[in-house]
């Protein structure tokens, strides 16, 4: 499958058996972090923490990344399916509540059988898969039976604004397509009786400074789209990064309160209820989100 490259929708057909994909990384699994991560919604994280595991590269390569040196594959460590494997044993066996598949496009081959390799030697905790959104169906469908439950961004409506900071024309349209498949394998959100998700879809926007009315246009797609059988996670947490400044000037500034709540206002007023807001405190360099439960205003 790594020979043709199509995992992805760029589907650049590069074998990255021999070489680098548009994602930057070759077929071989490499891993940036591993660990108890405690900064995902509430549902995700709790006390206890979500076994994070970071793969590095991605195929998206937005302009304001906060982790470039991992999307670009400069760092990690490449390992085996095996090993891959263990790590998961290993974050449940620290406690964690879940198994949280972060940017694993261009590994889904590996993450599927290596989630069944961790089953088989007894893990037992949910799997869940943290997206871009930038996912073709058919790729998704090999997660089916794999992934618990999907975590995925929608990050533009608009396609002048995804080909200019991802470059990515096509990306609401793929990110529709997206995830409907997620909610046709997982349809509805369910939790245990602690409180954690153990099924479902939970859709991030992240609202980037200037572009509450794009934003606002994702929410009332989604909400319309699929009402209460998804959650919306609305985040303030954009924080202009050093490369920003010079060719995106727009972009070099935190969102505004107003901006954040005009926001999480318009989701109120369209009737929504199954969400997650953020406190702005958390747009800082540091990147430590400090999700609120509900809809309401932040404090």
């Amino acid at each position: 499958m790594h020979k043709t490259c199509k995992l992805c929708p760029r589907a650049c057909g590069v074998n990255r058996d021999k070489s680098l994909g548009v994602c930057q990384v070759s077929s071989t699994v490499k891993v940036a972090r591993a660990a108890l991560h405690f900064w995902e919604e509430p549902c995700i994280s709790g006390e206890n923490g979500s076994g994070a595991v970071f793969f590095s590269g991605c195929p998206l390569h937005c302009v304001f990344c906060q982790n470039e040196e991992i999307s670009h594959g400069k760092v990690g460590a490449e390992i085996t399916i095996e090993q891959l494997s263990q790590i998961y044993l290993n974050l449940q066996e620290q406690g964690a509540n879940n198994i949280n598949l972060v940017t694993g496009t261009h590994y889904i081959p590996e993450i599927v059988e290596s989630i069944s390799i961790a089953r088989n030697a007894g893990l037992s905790i949910p799997v869940i898969y943290n997206t871009s959104g930038y996912e073709t169906v058919e790729s998704l469908q090999m997660l089916e039976g794999t992934v618990n439950a999907y975590l995925p961004d929608f990050k533009y409506m608009d396609s002048n604004l995804a080909s200019k900071y991802s470059h990515a024309a096509d990306y609401p349209d793929v990110a529709k397509k997206a995830i409907a498949e997620m909610v046709r394998q997982c349809p509805e959100v369910e939790y245990d009786d602690n409180g954690f998700i153990n099924s479902g879809v939970i859709v991030r926007q992240l609202l980037l400074p200037g572009h509450v009315n794009d934003a606002k246009s994702i929410v009332e797609y989604l909400y319309g789209t699929y009402k209460d059988s998804i959650y919306l996670s609305l985040m303030s947490q954009y924080t202009p990064m050093a490369q920003i400044k010079e060719k995106y000037p727009e972009l070099d500034r935190r969102v505004t309160k107003r901006e954040y709540d005009t926001l999480v206002n318009y989701a109120i007023e369209l009737g929504v209820t199954n969400a997650f807001t953020q406190d702005r405190k958390v747009a800082k360099e540091s990147f430590i989100p400090d999700f609120l439960e509900g809809c309401g205003c932040p404090d």
